[in-house]
């Protein structure tokens, strides 16, 4: 008999109120989903994929910086554990932002203190917006053809990543192109929507999400001369946490000085316009799974994600820097456990399963030395590859945040320019063109009936993020909650 306390129909899962928080706990409020525990497993080779990136910034020895994932991964259980259903991750496309910023000091102390400042302002800034509630607020007040913008803007970005010359697929032309290809086809494709429904063999490897395709990569990669095989060893990781705390935290270099703290703000608003996205995305994804899962009420509240990530932000500034960053949401891996929870519930019995078992499984995958060195020949592939789900996801919801053709043509215009010039630019274009365009009707816009024929002849009010939305509110009532 299972041991999770069960929900009635319609309403959200079981939890333990703690004020805007809602506590839910493995095997008691969700049950525990093995699929999505097996993906954790070697997807934890996208986590160490940060690695590199402090080793080349900071210099830090691979030990210290195995210690920074660590705790990284052990906050991204956060999330779920207190109400917010995604799987949280890096903020992607802030990271080639953040290092060029750091870049600029010394490397050293300076560069330390730098990082340090810049993620302790970003989660402050965070947790003051949820706690006062202007979280939700930006949500709602922000533009649909800015939304728009910045989503597309993220997902070519994160795109350009991996085919900018010199990235991810010089390095791994083959393998990536083999990959990638099985894993749209795996999650996107018709056919095997038709596949999987016949259950059998074609049903488990459905169930699998894309953790198939990274056991596949481990094997053609070295195959292809792409990289080497993995020489596995076994025992456990040893993360060398004395020296990260001694040579790359407060409690080793000290306070930064307070002007690096003024420095830091522009960087700092850049990255958050970014963040903001994947705040508006994990809702867009929310919004589609509730649609299609009617026995689920999903709570999501920006609110309590901004007091979340805020806090992830702050506390590793504190105990390990980090340079990716504490994301609300890695989109890649949100749309393989919505798509599998779109099956119903005896694919996925709550949302909440599937986030928390998942991020178990690469918390698992970080404290496993066999783990570990089986899929570190493959960090750079496994990176490409949740980039450019990203990049497909965040193209396709960003389209369907646009609500006219004018609010479409905005949001290309800010994507590219985010792409190129950065974050600040792409916001201070998106204004721009908002008040030519629109001027008194910034905030509400305009439908045309493009994306919403059935809402032709009823606009927008100025707080609704999107046309789908409305029709959900007028068909059964709101599910997924902005509170």
């Amino acid at each position: 008999m299972s041991t999770w306390k069960h929900r009635i129909d319609g309403e959200e899962s079981p939890y333990i109120p703690l004020g805007p928080f809602k506590l839910r706990l493995p095997f008691l409020h969700y049950r525990f989903e093995l699929p999505d525990y097996l993906q954790g497993l070697l997807m934890c080779a996208v986590d160490l994929a940060a690695i590199p990136l402090m080793m080349q910034l900071l210099g830090m020895p691979f030990e210290a910086a195995l210690a920074i994932v660590m705790l990284n991964g052990l906050l991204y259980l956060l999330h779920h554990l207190l109400g917010d259903p995604v799987i949280p991750g890096w903020i992607t496309p802030a990271i080639p932002l953040l290092m060029a910023y750091v870049a600029t000091f010394p490397e050293g102390v300076d560069r330390v203190h730098a990082l340090i400042t810049f993620q302790m302002m970003l989660g402050i800034l965070a947790i003051v917006l949820g706690q006062t509630g202007m979280a939700s607020k930006v949500v709602r007040l922000i533009p649909s053809a800015i939304k728009a913008g910045v989503i597309m803007g993220a997902g070519l970005a994160a795109i350009v990543v991996v085919f900018d010359e010199g990235g991810r697929f010089d390095q791994y032309p083959l393998t990536i192109t083999i990959a990638i290809g099985l894993a749209f086809y795996l999650l996107f494709s018709h056919h095997f929507s038709q596949l999987k429904t016949r259950g059998g063999f074609w049903g488990a490897i459905g169930k699998l999400g894309i953790f198939p395709i990274i056991v596949l990569a481990i094997i053609i990669a070295p195959l292809f001369g792409e990289a080497p095989w993995p020489n596995v060893e076994w025992g456990f990781s040893q993360p060398d946490f004395a020296l990260m705390f001694r040579e790359y935290t407060v409690f080793g270099v000290g306070l930064p000085p307070l002007m690096m703290f003024i420095t830091a703000i522009p960087t700092v608003l850049a990255a958050y316009i970014v963040l903001f996205g994947d705040v508006l995305q994990s809702k867009a994804l929310l919004d589609e799974a509730d649609e299609k899962r009617r026995d689920e009420k999903i709570d999501y509240s920006p609110n309590r994600a901004h007091m979340i990530f805020g806090a992830r932000n702050f506390s590793m500034s504190i105990l390990g820097p980090d340079v990716v960053m504490c994301g609300p949401l890695w989109s890649a891996m949100q749309v393989v456990t919505v798509e599998r929870y779109k099956q119903g519930k005896a694919a996925m019995n709550s949302i909440f399963g599937g986030s928390g078992s998942f991020r178990w499984g690469t918390n698992t995958g970080l404290l496993l030395l066999p783990i570990v060195s089986l899929v570190q020949p493959i960090l750079g592939i496994a990176l490409a590859l949740t980039l450019l789900i990203q990049g497909y996801v965040s193209v396709r919801i960003g389209i369907l945040e646009a609500r006219s053709q004018r609010d479409l043509g905005i949001a290309g215009i800010i994507a590219a320019v985010l792409v190129i010039k950065g974050a600040t630019w792409a916001f201070a274009v998106g204004v721009l063109l908002c008040v030519l365009i629109y001027g008194k009707r910034f905030f509400s816009g305009e439908n045309d009936g493009t994306f919403a024929k059935d809402l032709e002849s009823d606009p927008l009010p100025a707080t609704d993020t999107g046309p789908a939305e409305v029709k959900k509110e007028r068909d059964s009532g709101p599910r997924v909650g902005i509170n």
